[in-house]
């Protein structure tokens, strides 16, 4: 049975689907097939860092939890070259971008229970090692039903008193779902803090480990979403940062 890892956070803005294209990019790197579901229904974007343009995707996450077909037949096989010459293949599961569509999720909400059964089919069928879920930020039902089902959970927070405040909330939850295994990932962080410091505090305070702490970096901003960060720049501190966080939960 293949793993299923849920990207988190409490709050918008965090990085989040970055690291998820990321962490999901660097596992496949490893010769993994891998899977990405976008369950951030209400505000969807990680196919724009594969370059999925909108008019590409005939299907989305949304038609399957309307019933109008298998989960599989949503998937896209959006693997880059240089994943796929590693012997990985990565499958995106991408959620509509079409305002009446998210409308009706906001509206209307979908069931929780058929996105959860879908995940175990993504990886039966498409014979995935790991499926990477792309969660919508704070606390609701969804997104709790999601995470109780993960073998992993990564939290990404920001050093910002908000997000502390918020990822303490957060991890009490998980803790009480039993989540079975749980890692920090300090993002969007200066060069010029005290960054041993910072993990030390932020360890002791939550009473979890750090995965890893990735520096607010121009190279991220100048890229602006075009494409994997990893795969343009492979030998960059956030790419050596995320190698380490995938190792981990590959170990």
């Amino acid at each position: 049975m293949g793993m299923i890892v849920s990207i988190h956070s409490y709050r918008g803005g965090t990085g989040k689907s970055n690291l998820t294209a990321n962490l999901a990019t660097t596992v496949a790197l490893q010769g993994r097939r891998v899977g990405i579901v976008d369950t951030d229904i209400q505000s969807p974007g990680i196919h724009v860092l594969f370059g999925l343009e909108e008019k590409q995707v005939t299907r989305a996450l949304n038609d399957y939890l309307w019933g109008h077909c298998a989960i599989e037949e949503t998937a896209y096989h959006i693997t880059p070259p240089e994943v796929r010459a590693a012997g990985g293949s990565i499958y995106l599961i991408p959620s509509s971008l079409k305002a009446g569509e998210i409308a009706r999720v906001i509206r209307d909400g979908y069931d929780v229970g058929l996105l959860n059964d879908g995940f175990e089919q993504l990886i039966t069928r498409l014979q995935l090692d790991c499926l990477f879920i792309d969660t919508h930020p704070g606390m609701n039902e969804e997104t709790l039903l999601s995470i109780a089902i993960s073998d992993w959970m990564i939290l990404i927070l920001r050093p910002d008193k908000q997000d502390f405040l918020g990822t303490a909330v957060t991890v009490e939850v998980a803790r009480k779902l039993g989540v079975p295994r749980m890692l920090l990932v300090l993002n969007k962080v200066l060069a010029s803090m005290d960054i041993e410091g910072l993990k030390r505090d932020v360890e002791h305070s939550f009473h979890a480990d750090i995965g890893a702490v990735l520096l607010l970096t121009e190279d991220m901003l100048r890229l602006g979403s075009q494409g994997i960060f990893c795969l343009r720049y492979p030998h960059h501190p956030f790419t050596q940062q995320v190698r380490k966080l995938a190792q981990t939960i590959l170990s």
